[in-house]
């Protein structure tokens, strides 16, 4: 076990040298958690508005479930995506269990409805607002939702900045599906993880360092998206 100052300022070398194996675990866990958040708003998104403006039967369990969902435990949907994605599961035939691609699916199933259900909500407080000028005008639904995404274009960039924080940060699900193999499926969770539990802090406490800056930067970034939104509104 490495001394406790003495790692920290073997952490701070990493990072400040952009060792290899740092950056390369850095790279591999920023392309999985945005390709994930990309295909997340390509589904929840226009989920999330049809949700909003639409009225049919089970509409309240339909939102009973998205609000559910946005609690999903890691674990179980990494279970999941395992079973399905093996050998003896029905995807089995795409080999691709323990790689970068098993690890997208398995995040965006987890922030798809984090996005759907948060999305949902902004679309419907701003459809009130616009519903009876659609009803007058006579507006197709399709293009209601694309004018009001639009027109949140702001707020839902935080909701999708929400669904990328919660990616970056996942380690259950991920090291189920990627199997935390070096130099293909090691990310920053999977790597504080291993090299914590070999006594190797220098590495887990660089990258630990370097998702608490992601974290704030993403927090930021939604701060002032909000600010924007806000004052859009008001001009």
């Amino acid at each position: 076990m490495q001394d406790f100052g003495e790692s920290f300022r073997l952490a701070f070398a990493l990072v400040l040298s952009a060792d290899g194996d740092l950056i390369e675990i850095i790279g591999l866990s920023l392309r999985v958690s945005l390709s994930a958040m990309l295909i997340s708003c390509a589904i929840g998104l226009p989920l999330g508005a049809s949700v909003a403006i639409s009225r049919f039967p089970g509409r309240s369990a339909v939102m009973v479930l998205l609000n559910a969902l946005m609690g999903l435990p890691p674990v179980v949907v990494g279970l999941l995506v395992y079973l399905m994605l093996s050998n003896a599961g029905p995807f089995g035939w795409l080999q691709i269990l323990y790689s970068p691609a098993a690890m997208i699916i398995a995040q965006s199933i987890l922030i798809t409805p984090i996005i759907a259900a948060l999305s949902r909500q902004v679309i419907e407080d701003l459809h009130n607002e616009y519903a009876e000028q659609f009803r007058s005008l006579c507006v197709p639904s399709h293009v209601a939702i694309g004018a009001l995404l639009w027109d949140a274009r702001y707020s839902l960039l935080t909701v999708a900045l929400a669904g990328f924080g919660r990616a970056v940060a996942e380690v259950g699900a991920v090291i189920i599906v990627g199997g935390n193999i070096n130099h293909l499926t090691r990310v920053m969770t999977t790597a504080i993880a291993l090299e914590t539990s070999k006594g190797d802090l220098a590495l887990a406490l660089a990258l630990g360092l370097v998702l608490m800056i992601i974290a704030l930067c993403v927090n930021g970034a939604v701060m002032t998206l909000r600010s924007t939104a806000v004052k859009y509104a008001y001009a």
